[in-house]
């Protein structure tokens, strides 16, 4: 996997797990591949395999959480990395984002 690449991994369930770098050179592919994969039933995005973020990753987060809302879909983010978590507060965008 090369230092921009990441991918979206559809698990048993229904689970998207998000692995590799989200950063500013991929995240708007990975905001599309996320939404082509949303379905109506109570979606978990699992981020224990992110490697590296930047503030573009915190966008991803919050485009996928408005189309699950246009669309009337639950969406939760679980295992979120820390350093992604912190730029979540640094924003003051801890109390919007569904984490589990």
């Amino acid at each position: 996997m090369t230092e921009d690449a990441a991918k979206l991994v559809l698990r048993e369930g229904g689970e998207l797990s998000v692995e590799g770098s989200i950063t500013i050179n991929n995240v708007v592919a990975m905001v599309g591949q996320g939404i082509a994969l949303f379905d109506c039933d109570d979606m978990v995005i699992d981020l224990t395999r992110v490697t590296e973020v930047d503030s573009s990753a915190v966008s991803m987060l919050l485009e996928w959480q408005r189309e699950a809302g246009r669309r009337n879909c639950p969406v939760r983010f679980a295992n979120i990395p820390l350093n992604l978590r912190s730029l979540v507060q640094l924003y003051g965008l801890s109390e919007l984002m569904h984490v589990v």
